[in-house]
């Protein structure tokens, strides 16, 4: 039986920038760092509350194909992959102090109908989903809120 999500995968470029703006930017906790051969290396982060869901932050490569992993570098390079969504108890209070870090806001803090959203991006190129959720039913959302 499945009991939660243990593990999820960012790409990036560099392995020691993203660990750095992972942990240094946006708080995270470095939990993995292990060199395994043949220039692999297994890089993870989680939050600081839930260590028991970690992010791989992962160079495209095996095991990828070539195709692939040149699809996500460029991809990366481009500023265009996706990422990951992250709670905030307060998204436009976050926006403001990532900004302040020089972290890249792509939408500035909106109001949705599940809630406050922004959207930034780190320093590979995805883009990471900040949201303040709010209480809300599919009636409202359907309706157009």
């Amino acid at each position: 039986m499945i009991t939660n999500i243990s593990l999820t995968t960012i790409y990036c470029l560099d392995q020691d920038k993203a660990l750095d703006f992972y942990t240094n930017v946006l708080g995270f906790v470095a939990r993995d760092d292990v060199s395994m051969g043949d220039g692999f290396r297994w890089v993870t982060v989680s939050h600081r509350d839930h260590p028991e869901t970690q992010i791989t932050l992962m160079k495209p490569g095996p095991p990828l194909d070539a195709e692939a992993a040149d699809f996500y570098r460029r991809q990366l390079e481009k500023g265009q992959s996706g990422g990951l969504g992250l709670q905030v108890d307060d998204c436009r209070k976050t926006c403001e102090e990532l900004s302040a870090k020089g972290v890249t806001v792509l939408q500035e803090p909106q109001e949705r109908p599940y809630g406050v959203e922004a959207v930034i991006r780190d320093n590979s190129g995805n883009w990471l989903v900040l949201v303040e959720p709010r209480a809300y039913t599919n009636e409202e959302i359907s309706k157009g809120w």
